[in-house]
């Protein structure tokens, strides 16, 4: 294109957060990512500005009816932003949406399926909401269209090697000479000496199932008449179908061990009606279609051949054809959406958009390559370049030198972090940033190590067996005293193998994931490390006076915004203003807590303080050891007032462990801890999980990050692929001989 007619998004004087009078020209219809070190100031620039300025401008066109439902969003701190499209932020939040949203009504591929079986499926049943499971005549009467109901757990009930004289039945009330054993004996229709794997079926099924029935029994000397019904259909009607939840808490105590959850007997967790269930095309109902991954399924849909069904086969494939574009071939359209990870999430949002018409839109993307192994980042770069292509500005903030790599312009934001940054280092090509003298130039031209002295295991503890999701029976061993990196491809088993089935068996390890620290705007570093305690003590002790009114929360609090710092005016259509309180003046505190000092400075400047600044202005043992924590986990830059809930995932993860680091000889699982962070971070958070492990700790540490699992001290490989073509062990080892593993994805990127 020619330079003369290259627009520009050009913004003029940004001050959002720590941005520092931040200019800048960012080419449109081009990509343009954003990087540098946690803090920088990067999603400042990209979210509060550009993103928040055009929401804002996009509301306006609305009628102020329709305003009123419409999340505020304030202007952002600037002199002017000019030639601003619509934006389309795809974030990583992660897709909640209960039972009832799946993977297939999130993209929309649902409804299309349903249209096809109401057209083309045999015997026909009638109309489209005949096929959701959302709606009443479509989903299964037993389980409302949950597909799972709670039922006994036999494994736990019976024991199928004793017989009843032995105590085969395990549930409450059955024990030897109980009472409910005691009407079962009585009623002579069983051996109690037989153990109860060898009853005939039919005993079987009289002494668990069988319906109630009355017996004439001798109690006494006296004829009494007894109901007597099977084991687990008397439980089931006692505890299952009367809500156990209504029962006593000590009854709930004793029932709920034996109660599980498992699929809808009636419709065997297809969700749907009988009807819905026995319309088929080429012998398959739309629930096996529902439970087929995405790479098989798009194989199945083009083997129809239906005159009537052609555009609808054409627009399902077309679909599909998307998600195994951008990696996601191994979910299934059943999935229900709060299970997928947020790279995952980001990515299942991406695909709505694809299949979109809109153009010249601002795409604006949040680290799209988290959960992604390197393997996969290139199918990430054609999604970008298509929605470059078709004549949008595509605008993302990224770590990821292979991500980086594929950008027309990119803007490195920096040099440091928090009120270090807040300004541009450098903005060109990437050739050009290979040769500038920035944190991002430097670490992109580094080379990549295997480590070659690995730390011997102390111990083991052994997984057995493991057939959870796409686990294929899978047996391994995590070495204890060591840091192990589980790595593989996405979908390829290394969340169901650590969090779910390892977890299971160590439900006392230490989890440090990127879920939510904290969502009320009164929760801050310092309350959540705790150092809030110590500091609001040393006020106390220091002024003589009661350390409550060191607290917003408490007695300290301004009375005009309750602590909160800031007033909210609401003004009915328009939009509701906050403002900085004018009796603290945005503080939190009241006057008169403000004049008692600690070395020199009031509780507030204490608040406003960088976990950096603090650490140069306390001298209270606990409190610098907390402060430490956060800055040797990459949080300098944090100021201790910060509400959480301003935080992103990588940052909630970090925090986490800055927490959890005094604790020894513990087991530490950490979930993509790399998340948020630059490259010349990595080093400093290696740094932290080796000094766990010399304190004798056991890490585990889920991950795609080459620069991580170069420096395991063992590696576990999943693979060899995602989905159904996953769950298996491809590799377990030290990282210099994994370059060596046939079937290994992730060796391959070592070479």
């Amino acid at each position: 294109m020619n330079e003369s007619n290259q627009e520009y998004i050009v913004i003029s004087g940004a001050r959002e957060n720590n941005l520092k009078n931040v200019s800048l020209r960012i080419p449109k219809r081009k990509i343009t990512i954003f990087t540098g070190v946690s803090g920088s100031g990067k999603s400042s620039i990209v979210f509060d500005t550009i993103a928040a300025e055009s929401t804002r401008l996009l509301n306006e066109n609305f009628s102020m009816f329709v305003r009123t439902f419409l999340p505020r969003v304030p202007q952002p701190d600037t002199d002017a932003i000019e030639n601003l499209s619509m934006a389309v932020i795809v974030d990583q939040k992660r897709l909640g949406g209960g039972s009832h949203s799946t993977m297939g009504t999130i993209t929309d591929i649902s409804p299309i399926l349903r249209l096809l079986f109401s057209r083309a499926g045999q015997p026909h049943v009638g109309p489209v909401n005949l096929f959701s499971f959302n709606d009443p005549q479509g989903m299964c009467p037993e389980c409302n269209g949950i597909g799972r109901r709670l039922g006994v757990d036999m494994g736990k009930a019976i024991d199928m090697s004793q017989s009843l004289n032995e105590g085969a039945i395990k549930l409450p009330g059955y024990g030897v000479n109980d009472w409910e054993w005691n009407m079962i004996m009585q009623s002579g229709d069983f051996d109690p000496d037989k153990k109860l794997s060898d009853y005939s079926d039919e005993e079987l099924d009289q002494l668990l199932y069988g319906k109630a029935k009355k017996v004439q029994v001798d109690f006494g000397g006296k004829a009494m008449n007894i109901t007597v019904e099977g084991v687990i259909e008397k439980f089931t009607n006692k505890y299952i179908k009367q809500d156990v939840k209504t029962k006593s808490e000590r009854t709930q105590k004793t029932v709920m061990p034996f109660i599980s959850e498992g699929p809808c007997s009636s419709c065997r967790g297809a969700r749907l009606s009988q009807a819905a269930l026995s319309c088929k095309i080429n012998g398959y109902n739309i629930a096996d279609f529902s439970s087929m991954e995405v790479g098989e399924l798009i194989r199945v849909i083009r083997e129809i051949d239906n005159p009537v069904a052609a555009p609808i086969v054409k627009s399902l494939a077309e679909r599909l054809q998307h998600l195994v574009d951008i990696g996601l071939d191994y979910l299934t359209l059943d999935r229900e959406t709060d299970t997928l990870s947020g790279g995952e999430s980001q990515r299942v949002k991406m695909v709505k958009h694809l299949s979109g018409s809109l153009v010249d839109v601002t795409y604006i993307f949040d680290e799209p390559s988290v959960g992604l192994h390197p393997r996969d980042v290139h199918r990430l770069n054609e999604l970008l370049q298509k929605l470059r292509d078709k004549g949008n500005t595509v605008i993302v903030v990224e770590h990821d030198p292979d991500v980086i790599k594929v950008a027309d312009h990119i803007v490195d934001v920096g040099p440091h972090a928090g009120s270090r940054g807040g300004t541009i280092v450098y903005e060109g090509s990437f050739q050009g940033l290979l040769e500038a003298d920035t944190l991002t130039g430097n670490h992109m031209k580094r080379p990549l190590e295997l480590k070659q002295a690995c730390r011997q295991p102390s111990g083991k503890l052994s997984i057995r067996n493991a057939t959870l999701h796409n686990l294929r029976n899978v047996s391994v061993d995590i070495p204890t005293g060591v840091m192990t990196v589980v790595t593989g491809v996405a979908g390829s088993g290394k969340s169901t193998l650590i969090n779910e089935v390892f977890l299971s068996q160590h439900p006392d390890a230490i989890v440090i994931d990127q879920s939510a620290v904290g969502v009320s705007t009164r929760s801050n570093p310092a309350t959540y490390t705790g150092i809030m305690d110590d500091i609001r003590k040393a006020f106390a002790s220091a002024n003589k006076v009661n350390q409550g009114l060191f607290s917003f929360n408490s007695k300290g609090a301004c009375e005009n915004c309750q602590g909160l710092g800031v007033v909210y005016t609401d003004l009915s259509f328009l939009d509701s203003v906050k403002l900085p309180c004018e009796v603290c003046g945005g503080k939190r505190f009241k006057e008169e807590v403000l004049e008692y000092k600690l070395n020199g400075k009031n509780i507030a400047e204490v608040l406003e303080m960088t976990v950096e600044q603090a650490l140069e202005f306390f001298e209270l043992k606990e409190v610098v050891r907390k402060l430490q924590a956060m800055s040797d986990v990459g949080l300098n830059y944090v100021t201790l007032g910060q509400p959480l809930s301003t935080l992103s995932g990588g940052e909630c993860q970090r925090i986490k462990l800055a927490s959890e680091l005094h604790k020894n000889g513990s087991i530490y699982v950490m979930d993509e801890p790399t998340t948020g962070l630059h490259m010349s971070d990595i080093g400093q958070l290696l740094g932290i999980m080796n000094r766990l492990v010399d304190a004798g700790n056991t890490v585990v540490v889920i991950e795609h990050n080459l620069d991580v699992i170069s420096q395991a001290d063992w590696i576990i490989d999943m693979g060899p692929d995602g989905g159904s073509k996953g769950g298996q062990v491809v590799f377990e080892g030290l990282p210099t001989q994994i370059i060596h593993a046939e079937q290994s994805i992730t060796g391959k990127y070592f070479m």
